[in-house]
C-alpha cells in the first residue's frame, strides 16, 4: 500500500492501490460480473457519511470486489456481512481485510439466491453497495421485502435507476416498481458519482441513494397486512402491463388468465375511488393501496 493509505477513508480507493491488489492476485476486471472498481476515496466518505455508519452498525455489503468500500466500513467499526459470488475474490478479501477479519462475513453466493435465514445475529441492519448494476433494481427491493431487519440501504446504483427509485407521479421513470419500492423504503438522500470514480470507468452515470424503511399504511394511517402488500404489487404491474393504455385496459389485459378478478375489476376501480380511465402513471402510492386494498378483499375461489 502506498504511504498515504493511512490518512484516507479506504486504503484501497485509488488507481493505483486497486491496480496493485489486482496485480498481486493475478487478477481482471469481469465486464460479465459488473466489476468496476470504486477508485474515489472522497466518493468512499460520502457514502459513509450518508449511510451514517457507525460501531453499532451491522451492514450488509453486496459485491465487496476487493475490498473497497468494505475496509472504510469495518474502519467505522461496523460489522460487515459481505455477498460475492466470484470465485476469485475471497482469498483477494482474506488479504485487503485482514486487519478486520474479526468483524467481517462472507456469503459466497449470487445475490439473487441468498436464502431467507442467511443471516446470524446480530442481523445486518443497514444495506452498504456499490451494487452490480445489472442486478441492481431488483437485489434492493427484494432485500427489502426479505428482510425486516434491514432498516435503511445505501446504494450506489446506475442513475437510471435511481431515477426510477425516486420518481414521481406523472414522470417518465415512474412505474410499477417505483410503487412497489415505496411500500417499504423513501428516498432520504442522494449524491451523483461521474464514470471516472471508477476502475475501469463504467459507460453510465452513477448515483448514490439512500432509502429508509417505511411501514406499509394506508392513507389513513392503518397497517397494511401482508395479503395487502402483495395485492398492491400486483395491482401496480397491473396498470403498468401495457403502459400507454388506461388502466382499465391495463388491468384487463394483465388478468387475462384470472377471468374472475377480470370480472371485478369495475368493482374494485369504484370500492377504490379511481376513474379507470385514468393510465398508471397519474396514481399515487395511497391509490395504487386503496386499488390493493380492494384486490385483496375480494372472495377468494
Amino acid at each position: 500500500m502506498d504511504n498515504g493509505a493511512a490518512n484516507r477513508t479506504s486504503p484501497l480507493a485509488t488507481p493505483s492501490a486497486t491496480r496493485e491488489v489486482l496485480e498481486r492476485h493475478g487478477l481482471y476486471t469481469k465486464y460479465a460480473l459488473g466489476q468496476n472498481f470504486l477508485v474515489n476515496d472522497d466518493v468512499v466518505r460520502k457514502i459513509l457519511e450518508l449511510a451514517e455508519v457507525g460501531a453499532e452498525d451491522h451492514v450488509l455489503e453486496v459485491g465487496p470486489g476487493i475490498g473497497t468500500l468494505t475496509a472504510a466500513l469495518l474502519a467505522q467499526g461496523a460489522h460487515v456481512t459481505a455477498v460475492e459470488m466470484d470465485h476469485d475474490l475471497p482469498a483477494v478479501l482474506e488479504d485487503t481485510l485482514a486487519s478486520w477479519w474479526d468483524r467481517f462475513t462472507l456469503l459466497q453466493m449470487d445475490a439473487l439466491d441468498v436464502p431467507d435465514d442467511a443471516f446470524c445475529e446480530p442481523e445486518p441492519n443497514k444495506l452498504v453497495s456499490n451494487l452490480p448494476y445489472a442486478v441492481a433494481a431488483t437485489v434492493v427491493l427484494d432485500y427489502l421485502q426479505r428482510f425486516e431487519c434491514i432498516q435503511g440501504a445505501t446504494v450506489m446504483v446506475q442513475k437510471e435507476v435511481a431515477d426510477r427509485m425516486a420518481a414521481r407521479p406523472g414522470t417518465k421513470n415512474y412505474g410499477a416498481y417505483t410503487v412497489k419500492l415505496s411500500l417499504y423504503a423513501q428516498p432520504v438522500g442522494r449524491f451523483s458519482v461521474a464514470p471516472g470514480n471508477f476502475f475501469p470507468p463504467p459507460h453510465v452515470d452513477s448515483a448514490v441513494i439512500r432509502l429508509d424503511r417505511v411501514q406499509p399504511h394506508d392513507d389513513e394511517g392503518a397497517a397494511l397486512t401482508s395479503d395487502e402488500v402483495r395485492a398492491t404489487c400486483t395491482m401496480a404491474d397491473a396498470a403498468f402491463a401495457t403502459r400507454r393504455k388506461t388502466i382499465a385496459n391495463s388491468c384487463k389485459t394483465y388478468f387475462s388468465s384470472s377471468p374472475d378478478v377480470q370480472a371485478a375489476l369495475p368493482q374494485l376501480f369504484e370500492q377504490a375511488g379511481i376513474d379507470p380511465r385514468r393510465r398508471g402513471e397519474t396514481l399515487d402510492r395511497p391509490e395504487f393501496i386503496r386499488l390493493g386494498k380492494a384486490l385483496a378483499g375480494l372472495p377468494r375461489a
